[in-house]
């Protein structure tokens, strides 16, 4: 293979490089909406039970809320 063919090759993988990083940067992005149950970031509830109603943990053994007293799931 010469010099021409090897730059050639290159060229159309930058090519295609940029390519792929403009579509990456074009694609929308998803949304959250109010009163979804997704939040934008992730929390760590290991060994916790959270309350559906006001979202304070709790311990894994507790069967009620400890902030509003709201009976836990499981």
């Amino acid at each position: 293979m010469d010099q021409i063919q090897l730059l050639l090759l290159l060229a159309v993988a930058v090519l295609v490089a940029l390519a792929l990083l403009g579509l990456m940067r074009t694609r929308p992005k998803p949304t959250v909406m109010p009163g979804d149950d997704a939040f934008p970031f992730a929390v760590s509830t290991e060994g916790e039970k959270v309350c559906p109603k006001c979202g304070m943990g709790n311990l894994w053994t507790d069967r009620t809320c400890i902030s509003c007293r709201a009976p836990l799931r499981g």
